[in-house]
């Protein structure tokens, strides 16, 4: 494997912080400040650094190349796979009338399988519901087959999100990529931190990611009413203080981010699925509690691997960047500890990410989580 790595800062050009060599049919994964990446001449000028380069964007909440994490920057990761091979596949979802599910599970059918270890998934993050995409891959694809990747981010704007694959970034677009390769090494994990608090509630009301009522009662007041003065700065608050959600008392919990408000219709809509009958607790965290949740996630992501990992791809919440603030390199100085200095990395701070649980196969849509996707041939 062969790694060609560059930054972006805003107003100036890519500066390589890696040897500048030629790359042949390199995956070129191009991560960036929403507002870089409306730069209608952003495509033409890495195209023109990677000429035979299949190209993928992703707008952030913050960009991680290395042990750094910047902010209104793009940053750029090459990767010309030696023993192995992937395919690129991008759908939109106005295509299939915001049916997530039927995108999700039409995506990777286009996919062959023969060889297929992992599908990594760069999806458009400010309207997408995450469960339902993930619902569609996993419906359709092998449960040896691997899945992770995250939700696109816009800082703490949420106003939206752009993907895209060779072509200028756009709304609404969901790429997968697919690794092949008898050789290839892939793992994923993924761990929070965060700590329940307040009394556990029962959604009464809702539908797909819309969360309407919470004992019978508005959900959207109750949590303004927790929020007490901060609720005047919904939604970006709201990334302090996720929800736990347990469809039952015997599930894993999934942490939810509220990524936007509808003050008419009294709703909350958040980044994945809230199903009616699930319980509900708020939650908040520490800067210590966030660092040991991104070691986790690397102890868990390294376990059983046969080889060191050559590339890392990590995903992180923009709620946890908030959490962080000054200190937020420390998860990813927490990751380097576990995976060794051998590994480039690249990442983004997103609107929800996708792994499965520790020790399980199928993946799921996490908010506020480190998400590591770790890659060696």
């Amino acid at each position: 494997m062969k790694i060609v790595q560059a930054k972006k800062d805003n107003g100036s050009s890519f500066k390589f912080t890696t040897q500048k060599v030629a790359l042949n049919n390199p995956l070129v994964l191009v991560f960036g400040n929403r507002y870089m990446l409306e730069d209608v001449n952003l495509y033409a000028e890495i195209k023109q650094m990677f000429p035979n380069g299949n190209i993928v964007f992703g707008s952030t909440s913050g960009e991680i190349l290395g042990d750094s994490v910047t902010d209104n920057s793009i940053v750029l990761t090459a990767i010309e796979f030696e023993n192995s091979s992937y395919i690129v596949k991008s759908k939109n979802v106005k295509e299939f009338n915001n049916n997530e599910e039927d995108l999700g599970a039409q995506l990777i059918a286009e996919f062959p399988k023969k060889d297929l270890k992992h599908i990594y998934v760069v999806s458009e993050g400010s309207t997408v519901n995450g469960s339902a995409l993930i619902a569609g891959i996993e419906k359709e694809k092998d449960i040896s087959i691997g899945l992770s990747g995250g939700l696109c981010g816009d800082d703490d704007r949420f106003e939206r999100t752009l993907t895209s694959y060779n072509e200028n970034p756009k709304e609404g677009e969901i790429v997968a990529i697919g690794f092949y390769g008898k050789t290839l090494e892939i793992t994923s994990a993924n761990y929070g931190g965060w700590t329940g608090f307040g009394p556990e509630r029962i959604i009464t009301k809702s539908k797909g990611n819309i969360l309407y009522e919470l004992d019978g009662k508005p959900a959207l007041d109750l949590y303004k009413k927790y929020l007490g003065e901060k609720a005047n700065e919904l939604p970006k608050s709201a990334l302090l203080y996720p929800l736990s959600v347990k469809i039952d008392e015997d599930a894993e919990p999934i942490v939810r981010t509220i990524i936007n408000i509808d003050e008419t219709a009294n709703t909350m809509i958040l980044a994945g699925d809230v199903p009616e009958g699930s319980i509900v607790q708020l939650m908040m965290s520490t800067v210590d509690d966030i660092a040991e949740g991104a070691n986790k996630a690397a102890v868990y992501a390294s376990r059983n691997r046969k080889n060191k990992p050559q590339l890392t791809l990590l995903v992180s919440c923009i709620g946890r960047k908030l959490v962080m603030d000054q200190r937020t390199e420390e998860e990813v100085e927490e990751v380097l500890d576990v995976i060794g200095n051998q590994s480039k990395i690249i990442g983004y701070y997103s609107y929800g990410e996708m792994a499965p649980f520790e020790g399980n196969n199928a993946c799921k849509l996490h908010n506020q989580t480190m998400t590591l996707t770790l890659i060696s041939e």
